[in-house]
């Protein structure tokens, strides 16, 4: 079921520790087939090292397992919770990368950054001690859906979030473009704290580089690349 998912869901968790994202058993990636409404996800606690396109878990959006021989992820709840709520998210990335995870936005103070993401990428609240208990992954899925509603933040035009003394969790059109985004974060990342080592006064980046630097290429005025 879903093999050609299998493989690009497997490609792209194999994609994490070559990237650094990951260390150890750490991180996850999932993609969903929107017909079925079934998402393939890594199984929890398999070292990348044996991990092998068969041991990819398919789920549907009601939590249950439909196939595989593992559990799948411990995460699954969360990526669950954001394929519900935004149908254009087709892939999912949580890792622990190093320079993600500081418990603030991280500002657009350069092009890099405008060229994925239309602003600051959000760093969502702490779970309360209820939401820990009660149903921790799914929870954290609703507060990160709560920092995006709230804010009024476009998932699409912002596809990244920090969740505080956690981890990062980012997203795309499918697996592969979840990961890519998951790199561009930890990139950017490291360059707004490199850059506030050298400048602490140092302000965001004005609209019309912001804007000029995304929309070139994202939105039907596109002109970046070969497309």
């Amino acid at each position: 079921m879903l093999e050609e998912l299998k493989k690009q869901v497997y490609e792209a968790n194999m994609e994490l520790p070559r990237r650094g994202l990951i260390t150890y058993t750490w991180g996850n990636v999932s993609g969903i087939d929107r017909k079925t409404g079934y998402f393939v996800i890594k199984p929890s606690g398999v070292d990348y090292d044996v991990l092998t396109p068969d041991d990819m878990v398919v789920m549907d959006l009601e939590g249950n397992k439909i196939e595989g021989k593992y559990k799948p992820s411990s995460d699954t709840a969360t990526h669950l919770e954001l394929y519900k709520k935004y149908p254009d998210i087709g892939g999912i990335v949580h890792t622990h990368s190093p320079w993600a995870q500081a418990g603030r936005d991280i500002p657009l103070y350069g092009t890099t950054h405008a060229d994925y993401f239309l602003g600051s990428i959000p760093c969502a609240r702490n779970l309360t001690t209820e939401e820990i208990n009660e149903a921790y992954e799914k929870n954290t899925g609703l507060v990160i859906i709560e920092t995006f509603e709230n804010r009024k933040i476009n998932p699409v035009y912002t596809p990244a979030v920090l969740c505080q003394n956690h981890g990062p969790f980012a997203w795309g059109k499918d697996a592969a473009e979840a990961v890519h985004n998951a790199v561009v974060l930890e990139e950017v990342a490291k360059m707004a704290r490199l850059t506030e080592s050298v400048n602490p006064d140092v302000k965001p980046a004005p609209d019309n580089i912001k804007e000029k630097h995304f929309y070139r290429k994202h939105g039907a005025n596109a002109y970046y690349g070969q497309n």
